[in-house]
């Protein structure tokens, strides 16, 4: 009888074995999914791609597809505006400077935005740049263009070369002025953009938040800025819906490949928000969507310390130095790290790495305020999922004066019974 039994017994067990490995198998695929996937934001986007970032810190607050390169329109315009604020930082351009139409800008398409610019016609930099600025004019881009390096084509090569510089992977351009649909980058990439021309040309704003623009006496009606969202918007009737507090600019863009798309920035208190809707359905969908976005963030969140500025890390409280009064140097953050985190939530964060001089590298006098050294912090937004690194410097507590040869001279001496004594001690 056992003999007969036993190969049923060792079917069920086969079988038993198969189905618990079947839902392990299952539970695991279950698992490393989740363990991938995103956390949801409830935000009903109506746009192809999208991001939003803290313009302080380049924390993603919400993303949507938005490391698929894809055409920008006249967004491209914003590597435009930064290459003209780059060469009148460094000299080599300033805003009064008188600039003559060239051919090529005078033979711009006429199916865009244009100012209408006739060849030899001559305008300072400004008034062209405001023109590209508030009325998206393609024929001022080209003239700007043209006038840095000569020709279109030749701009589209320096703005490559400046994407590769500033880190833009995805960014690949071939118009100055974005009405080619082969030019094409990311929405975080144009985020990043954004933020660095935020940061190191804050000057961009006075230009991107002016409503309307006369370029000429002559002209019948000045140039409307085609950004509805700007809050001095707040009282036209026409764009009243689409106005919003807060917002001074930045650029928006249509060609049909692309859709309608905006690159915008907000400010209210102390955040400011950077945010790109590419491949909405209308003129006026790209505000309406990008609206829900800010709601978000500003229903949603608040800017938290996460580490305060000198404040003292844990385990790297002092640094060994040479030939100092001390033979120490108290360390602290010279700087704070705030986050965008959910309201009523406490940011935390994890020290990943530092970087500090080995032990006695440092000689002294050390001030106080000197940069000693930096930790890097990284923060998971709980929201996006997404992970945010912050480096922040190490900086001397306090002065450190260099020692006399008197005292270093005693100083040797002890150190130098002191370890003779520990070696005699080690020796029992």
């Amino acid at each position: 009888m056992i003999r007969k039994s036993t190969p049923i017994r060792w079917k069920s067990a086969v079988s038993a074995f198969l189905a618990i490995w079947l839902l392990f198998v299952a539970l695991g695929s279950h698992a490393a999914v989740g363990a991938e996937a995103k956390p949801s934001i409830p935000i009903d986007l109506k746009a192809d791609a999208a991001i939003l970032i803290d313009a302080d810190t380049g924390q993603v607050l919400y993303e949507l597809n938005a490391d698929t390169p894809r055409p920008p329109a006249s967004m491209t315009k914003l590597m435009t505006e930064y290459i003209v604020l780059e060469e009148i930082s460094n000299n080599r351009l300033s805003w009064d400077q008188t600039v003559t139409t060239t051919k090529e800008a005078a033979s711009t398409p006429k199916d865009g935005s244009q100012i209408y610019l006739a060849e030899g016609d001559k305008h300072t930099v400004e008034e062209l740049y405001i023109a590209m600025a508030v009325g998206s004019a393609n024929d001022a881009t080209v003239a700007l263009a043209s006038h840095i390096s000569g020709s279109e084509q030749a701009f589209a090569e320096k703005m490559n070369e400046t994407a590769k510089a500033l880190g833009l992977e995805s960014a690949h351009f071939t118009s100055a002025t974005g009405l080619a649909e082969t030019t094409v980058i990311s929405a975080r990439d144009m985020a990043k953009l954004a933020q660095i021309i935020l940061k190191k040309h804050p000057e961009f704003l006075k230009y991107s938040s002016i409503p309307s623009y006369k370029f000429r006496e002559r002209d019948q009606n000045p140039m409307v800025n085609y950004n509805w969202m700007l809050g001095a918007n707040k009282d036209t009737p026409s764009f009243k819906p689409y106005a919003y507090e807060g917002v001074d600019g930045m650029k928006t863009g249509y060609i049909s490949a692309a859709g309608y798309t905006f690159t915008g920035t907000v400010k209210r208190g102390d955040i400011r928000l950077i945010s790109v809707v590419m491949g909405t359905a209308s003129k006026g969908a790209r505000f309406i969507e990008t609206a829900k976005l800010y709601d978000y963030a500003f229903n949603n969140l608040e800017k938290k310390t996460a580490v305060k500025a000198n404040s003292v890390v844990e385990s790297l409280e002092s640094i060994n130095i040479k030939k100092g009064v001390s033979k120490k140097v108290p360390v602290v953050t010279g700087s704070d790290i705030s986050l965008l985190v959910p309201k009523g939530a406490e940011p935390k964060v994890e020290l990943v790495s530092k970087n500090v001089p080995a032990d006695n590298e440092l000689v002294a006098p050390i001030e106080k305020g000197q940069k000693i050294g930096t930790v890097t912090f990284e923060y998971k937004d709980p929201n996006s999922g997404a992970t945010l690194q912050r480096t922040v410097d190490l900086v001397a507590a306090e002065e450190v004066k260099k020692a006399s040869w008197w005292r270093l001279l005693f100083r040797g001496i002890g150190d130098f019974f002191v370890g003779l004594f520990n070696g005699i001690a080690n020796l029992f």
